[in-house]
């Protein structure tokens, strides 16, 4: 079996004995949910990106109505966040970015968000997949996407004209995004 000793010669001090290592948890790399003050989502991911952290800000394409005009604009679909992925030991190169409130946890601990449901999110939602906003809920028929760019996903289903409507929430954050898909792409959750 083989030990480790600590030489110490002339100026060197063997390491604080009292210091506690970092959990392995602390190293490995979880998207998170970025709290952003008011209208500032694009601005943070333009830092972030800047500082080199792996961001994702969705945008929807949105007509407002100003005056005598309607203008075309490209808004957060989660407004107030902006998602990162990075070691938790490497948070504060978020948190120090200007306009980052706290990343989103529970008891002051940052909560990840399940890798699998990022990278469906991330994938799935592009300027012609028609997701939006919509209000979270709580209550309604759960359903499960079995096909197209969202499968895997469980969201609310709610009937449209043509073809269905699923509202995916993510309870985190408590933001809920609608979504179009094929009404044979929709199973009851179980």
């Amino acid at each position: 079996m083989a030990s480790s000793t600590v030489v110490t010669t002339g100026s060197e001090r063997p390491p604080y004995s009292g210091a506690t290592a970092l959990p392995a948890v602390w190293a490995e790399e979880h998207w998170y949910a970025a709290y952003t003050r008011a209208q500032h989502e694009k601005t943070v991911a333009a830092e972030l990106g800047m500082r080199e952290v792996e961001h994702f800000l969705p945008l929807y394409s949105s007509v407002r109505r100003w005056k005598d005009r309607r203008v075309t604009l490209e808004t957060p679909l989660f407004a107030g966040y902006v998602f990162v992925r990075l070691a938790l030991r490497d948070r504060l190169r978020v948190l120090q970015v200007p306009s980052v409130v706290r990343l989103v946890g529970f008891n002051g601990q940052p909560a990840a968000l399940p890798d699998s449901e990022m990278e469906i999110m991330r994938s799935g939602l592009s300027p012609s997949s028609g997701a939006e906003p919509h209000p979270f809920l709580t209550v309604g028929r759960h359903v499960r996407i079995t096909g197209g760019p969202f499968a895997g996903l469980e969201g609310v289903l709610r009937r449209r004209k043509s073809g269905a409507r699923v509202i995916v929430s993510l309870g985190l954050i408590q933001r809920s995004v609608a979504v179009d898909v094929d009404i044979a792409d929709v199973r009851p959750a179980i």
